[in-house]
């Protein structure tokens, strides 16, 4: 609240009268009074009181253990016309640093050139232009440690929906903010990612949200799957596809895709030794929990693969390969290294 008086200096070189400074005295009170009052307004929307209570247990209807819900290539398919004029068409190019040193030719899909830079902006975009009018008025919530939360954020801004993203204490600061600077609401709560969702099925049952699985809700996993539908125009004569796995919703939508068209590609899924969640579900026939540990990878730290996502995706993935954290290392270094000669290379011509 601006008072006009801001710059009034009382001291003993200045002379003030009784009426302006019960003025002055009047003005600061009432804007102390504001600010206390914008204050706790900040603190009822986001303080613990203000959440659901702790012991209710909310389910996520699209994610039904007792029902999964198969995505289909029609699913796909639909996703891939709806999407188009809002992601990027990102480029499937080969590596001939890696190509070389396998012996075979290696292609990278380049998801990371997408706007909020992975592939989760095409599950989160088809997704939200599947709401319903009201439900688009509503909004949505989701929890994310971060690359879902962008994408929502980003697209949630240009759909015209209403975002709320619920990301743990551990998720990076960088993230946090760039979700806050595409408009999303973020609430900072959890002290992992489990929590982080607990609190946002919460949320969406208070306040009419829909809650978005970031790998698991059906449209998510269609969404994800035009990725597929982009690899094998880019690139012929492919032999296996390589898919990095977490909460399993990228391979179910991709597999289901590629093997729709072109049944003799292998589809191979790579996950962290020290949370192979899919290859545990794989084993027990069905999705269990799986202890993690620290990983590189954080985004395939998933300790329990998709309900839906390991239904859709089970008899379409012909081999799980998983990977130490040492590998990994080695494998940024040979990256980084390819990357750095090739640099070089275009600098001399």
């Amino acid at each position: 609240m601006s008072t006009g008086l801001e710059n009034l200096r009382i001291d003993n070189e200045e002379v003030v009268n009784d009426e302006d400074r019960s003025t002055f005295e009047q003005s600061q009170e009432i804007e102390r009074e504001d600010s206390v009052s914008a204050e706790r307004e900040k603190e009822e929307c986001f303080s613990p009181s203000s959440l659901p209570e702790e012991d209710e247990v909310i389910k996520d209807a699209w994610c039904d253990p007792e029902n999964p819900r198969r995505c289909t290539f029609q699913d796909i398919s639909a996703a891939a016309y709806m999407i188009k004029s809002g992601i990027q068409r990102t480029p499937c190019t080969k590596s001939l640093g890696l190509s070389k040193i396998t012996g075979m030719e290696i292609f990278f899909k380049k998801e990371f050139l997408q706007i909020t830079g992975s592939f989760k902006e095409r599950g989160a975009r088809y997704t939200l232009m599947m709401l319903s009018p009201e439900q688009k008025k509503r909004g949505v919530v989701a929890a994310s440690a971060g690359n879902h939360a962008l994408a929502l954020a980003y697209h949630g801004t240009d759909l015209g929906v209403p975002v709320t993203v619920v990301m743990p204490i551990s998720a990076p600061l960088m993230k946090v903010e760039s979700c806050k600077g595409q408009g999303a609401t973020v609430i900072v709560k959890g002290a992992h990612l489990g929590e982080a969702k607990e609190i946002a099925l919460k949320l969406g049952k208070e306040n009419g949200y829909q809650y978005i699985n970031g790998y698991d809700h059906p449209h998510i996993i269609a969404g994800q799957g035009t990725m597929g539908l982009e690899l094998v125009e880019q690139v012929t004569d492919i032999d296996a596809v390589l898919i990095p796995v977490g909460g399993g919703g990228l391979i179910a939508g991709t597999a289901l895709a590629i093997k729709s068209l072109y049944p003799n590609i292998q589809i191979i899924g790579v996950e962290a030794e020290s949370c192979s969640s899919f290859s545990a579900a794989q084993d027990a026939d069905h999705p269990i929990y799986t202890s993690p540990s620290s990983t590189l990878a954080d985004g395939l730290s998933v300790p329990m693969v998709g309900i839906n996502a390991f239904a859709t995706a089970r008899g379409l993935v012909n081999k799980m390969v998983t990977i130490r954290l040492e590998g990994f290392r080695v494998f940024l270094i040979s990256i980084f290294a390819q990357k750095g000669s090739s640099e070089v290379l275009e600098q001399k011509r």
